[in-house]
C-alpha cells in the first residue's frame, strides 16, 4: 500500500485533518492577539499601514471593534487589482512591492502591521527596517508569520517531507502528490505557479530570531507569543505555549520604536 507521510492514505487524511484543526485553532487565536495589538495602539490622531492589504479586509475587521476610521487607515498591496478594489471601498491602498522597501516619508505612521506577509518576502529584514524608519517615535509594528523552528516541521524533514511552514517550491504537482504537508486552507493551491503565489513562503524566521532582529534594528519592548504547539492535543495548547513559544507554529511580535 502506498505510504505518504506515517502510514497509509486513509492514516495521512486523518493525521492531515487533525493538524489542520491545530492549525485553524492556532491561526484564529494569533490572528485575534495582533488584532488586539493594533486595536489597542489606536488614539485619535492615529495612522496605521497594512502591509499586504488585498482590499482592506483587516480594515473591515478592526473598524467594527475598534474607533479606526478610513481616513486613519493606509495599505500597501502588490496586485494591482486587489488595490483598485479597496480603492473602490474608499480605503486608502496603493499598490506597491514590500521587497522594494515602504513608499513613505520618515516618522509617518503610529503602528504598521504585517499579518501572514514577511514570509513571503524575499528581502524581509528590508522590510523590518523600512518600518522602524516610517515609524513615529512611540510607533509599534506587529509582525504575525509562521515559526521555521517548530518540532512538526523537524518532523517532517527527517521523514523526507517538505511541510508547509518553510520555503518550498509550492508546485502544483507537488501538493497533488503530498510531497508538501500543507494545513492550510486548500484555496491556497489555485495559484501556486504563478510568479506570486499566496501560499509560497520565502524566508521564514525563527521566534528566536525574528525577536533578536527586530531588538537589533533599534526596536524596544519587543515580546512575542507563540501560538500552536504542534502535535500536542488543542486543549493543552494554551499552557505549552507560554512554557514553549520557541516551537510553536504561529507567532505574533509587538515591538515599539523608541521616543528618542
Amino acid at each position: 500500500m502506498d505510504t505518504i507521510l506515517f502510514g497509509s492514505r486513509g492514516e495521512n487524511a486523518l493525521l492531515r485533518n487533525y493538524f489542520k484543526s491545530l492549525y485553524q485553532d492556532a491561526i484564529n487565536r494569533a490572528y485575534s492577539t495582533a488584532f488586539d495589538h493594533i486595536g489597542s495602539s489606536l488614539t485619535d490622531d492615529s495612522l496605521v499601514l497594512d502591509c499586504g492589504a488585498n482590499i482592506g479586509h483587516t480594515f473591515d475587521l478592526l473598524s467594527r471593534k475598534y474607533p479606526l476610521s478610513s481616513h486613519q487607515y493606509a495599505g500597501i498591496e502588490w496586485n494591482a487589482q486587489s488595490a483598485e478594489e479597496g480603492r473602490n471601498r474608499g480605503l486608502n491602498i496603493s499598490v506597491g512591492d514590500l521587497n522594494l522597501g515602504i513608499s513613505s516619508a520618515d516618522e509617518n505612521y503610529s503602528c504598521i502591521y504585517a499579518l501572514s506577509v514577511v514570509e513571503h518576502l524575499l528581502n524581509p529584514c528590508r522590510f523590518l527596517k523600512d518600518c522602524y524608519r516610517v515609524l513615529r517615535p512611540g510607533g509599534q509594528v506587529v509582525i504575525l508569520t509562521p515559526n521555521i523552528s517548530t518540532f512538526f516541521t523537524a518532523a517532517l524533514i527527517l521523514l523526507g517531507k517538505m511541510p508547509s511552514t518553510g520555503p518550498h517550491p509550492d508546485s502544483d504537482a507537488l501538493l497533488k502528490a503530498e510531497e508538501v504537508f500543507k494545513v492550510s486552507a486548500d484555496s491556497q493551491q489555485t495559484d501556486a505557479e504563478m510568479d506570486r503565489p499566496s501560499h509560497r513562503h520565502l524566508v521564514v524566521f525563527s521566534y528566536r530570531v525574528l525577536g533578536q532582529y527586530l531588538r537589533m534594528i533599534g526596536f524596544e519592548n519587543v515580546t512575542g507569543r507563540g501560538f500552536g504547539l504542534y502535535p500536542f492535543p488543542r486543549f493543552t495548547q494554551p499552557t505549552l505555549e507560554r512554557l514553549d513559544p520557541y516551537h510553536c507554529h504561529q507567532m505574533v511580535f509587538v515591538a515599539t520604536k523608541p521616543l528618542s
